[in-house]
């Protein structure tokens, strides 16, 4: 497009999902109206066949009407997009279901009212069996309206309890429709996000939801793990990387959806490396270095000012190269020698030893605490090529 750009052969060999939610999106929200003319998922699993994306993911109702969920429509539908899927060689990496756009979820996915909780954990359960039938290898789920708009309206411990029940159902049916196809069980993922659109979520943060999972009310914890959001993360002000770390020593970061934003702003959804290429490239850092290689899914909404050939032309091509240039510095930046060294120093410390003596120890290793600066631009450098001489006149 404008230089620096992959071929799909190259884009193919990282994993790297495309959504049908992202893809579609018309540039419509609160005050906006759409810009963009709907497209089917035939359109959208046919141009990332073309732009190189291997990976596709996909919310029930976005391409199943509400209506026909667990019919015999349903099964023509998925057969379709099975067809369509291998006809233009793409995979399906994931399904997630929708539990907070339809008005019976207006109290949320695990209201007071048993019959709603019951049409939930039906919806969940009959998104496992989408997953397994696409071939499918994880389902996510974003508990967006679970919360509250008045405080004391909800018993939040009794919520969450309910919550759990519908998540257990999803488990308990994965494990007996996984053993039926012969097929391991999906990864069960929760996605935080701090605000939106309930006033106040009663799982706003990836720590949150850490603490869920181990509350004893899971029957199966050890099939449920996080998607972390890079903008979610960061819209309550907190640090991705940190919060991502956080999930690797739990043992439980198992999906990442990836774009930027902006921190304490609403959920923007702005392509990868737009706003944060810094913060992306130590993101990235610490990924690799725990070996974390993907799923990496492109939860990003393609500007409303660019028409619907500009999101396959430019948008989504455009996210894939710079999230795979940023791994790739990022790759660069842990051989680097001088980041390694620096580092290195760091971690020997002065060599003095002075007991406890804590003004001695700190004269000592005073000097090498510059090191932190001198690594932060060591990673600018990398990050605009100044390594390599760049420099203006």
């Amino acid at each position: 497009m404008c230089g620096g750009g992959y071929s799909p052969e190259i884009r193919r060999k990282y994993f790297i999902s495309g959504p049908q939610w992202a893809a579609a999106y018309r540039g419509q929200a609160l005050f906006w109206a759409p810009t963009r003319e709907p497209i089917t998922f035939e359109d959208v699993i046919r141009e990332f066949g073309k732009i190189g994306i291997g990976y596709w993911s996909t919310h029930d109702s976005d391409v199943i009407p509400t209506d026909v969920l667990g019919t015999d429509r349903q099964a023509e539908i998925v057969a379709k997009i099975k067809r369509t899927l291998e006809e233009h060689g793409v995979k399906c990496s994931m399904v997630t279901t929708e539990t907070f756009y339809h008005a019976v979820f207006a109290a949320g996915p695990a209201p007071e009212a048993p019959e709603v909780r019951e049409y939930a954990a039906f919806r969940v359960r009959n998104t496992v069996d989408i997953g397994h039938e696409l071939g499918a290898r994880y389902a996510v789920y974003w508990p967006g309206s679970l919360g509250y708009f008045t405080q004391g309206s909800i018993d939040e411990i009794q919520t969450l309890g309910w919550y759990a029940d519908a998540l257990n159902a999803a488990c308990e049916r994965d494990i007996e429709v996984a053993k039926q196809k012969g097929r391991d069980t999906l990864k069960h993922c929760l996605e935080a996000k701090p605000f939106e659109p309930q006033a106040e979520i009663l799982l706003p943060t990836s720590d949150a939801m850490l603490a869920f999972i181990s509350s004893g009310r899971l029957k199966h914890p050890e099939m449920v793990g996080l998607n972390p959001e890079y903008l979610h993360e960061l819209m309550w002000g907190g640090a991705p990387r940190a919060a991502l770390a956080r999930a690797l020593l739990a043992g439980k970061l198992w999906h990442l959806d990836i774009n930027d934003g902006y921190r304490l702003k609403h959920d923007v959804d702005i392509a990868i490396g737009l706003v944060n290429p810094l913060d992306w490239l130590n993101v990235l850092m610490l990924l690799r270095s725990n070996g974390f290689n993907g799923p990496f899914n492109l939860d990003f909404k393609p500007l409303r000012t660019t028409s619907n050939h500009g999101v396959f032309a430019v948008s989504f091509p455009n996210a894939v190269d710079r999230f795979i240039t940023l791994w790739e510095i990022a790759a660069e930046a842990l051989e680097d020698s001088v980041i390694r060294e620096a580092t290195a120093a760091l971690k020997a410390g002065s060599g003095v030893s002075a007991g406890t003596d804590a003004d001695a120890i700190a004269e000592a290793n005073k000097e090498l605490l510059t090191l932190h600066e001198l690594i932060a631009h060591r990673l600018v450098q990398l990050l605009l090529g100044m390594h390599r001489g760049r420099t203006y006149f």
